[in-house]
Formats: C-alpha cells, sequence, structure tokens
C-alpha cells in the first residue's frame, strides 16, 4: 500500500497507470508487478506485509536487506 504524504506519485502497472497524490493511498493486489515513480519529491509511505522482498524476489544489486528498520 503507497500512502503520499506530499507530492504526487505515479505507480505504471502492466495495463495501466495510477497517480496518487497527497493525503491519498493505492494498495496494490499481492503479485501485482509496479512500478512507483514521481518526476518531483514525493514523501510517501509504504506499509507492506513481513518478508516483502522489494526486487518482487528477482536477485538483483538493488534488492535490499529483509525485515530491517531503517
Amino acid at each position: 500500500m503507497f500512502i503520499v504524504i506530499e507530492g504526487s506519485l505515479l505507480i505504471e502497472l502492466r495495463d495501466g497507470k495510477v497517480e496518487i497524490n497527497s493525503g491519498e493511498m493505492f494498495v496494490i493486489p499481492r503479485g501485482v508487478e509496479h512500478k512507483p515513480s514521481a518526476t518531483d519529491e514525493c514523501q510517501i509511505m509504504i506499509v507492506e506485509p513481513k518478508g516483502v522482498v522489494n526486487t518482487g524476489g528477482t536477485e538483483s544489486r538493488l534488492m535490499a536487506e529483509n525485515d530491517v528498520w531503517v
């Protein structure tokens, strides 16, 4: 789930795009590929179940260590 605190976020899906703005949220169903981006600074909060891998399970240099608080 993406919650936009400030700014605007574009989420690209295989079948379209969704733009969410300050104060709005969007829930990505489990297993749906998505690519969030913003052209300007955007403050967001991401809520996801424990164990979710940030690269969807694809091995990559972008893969973050799992279940670590920042």
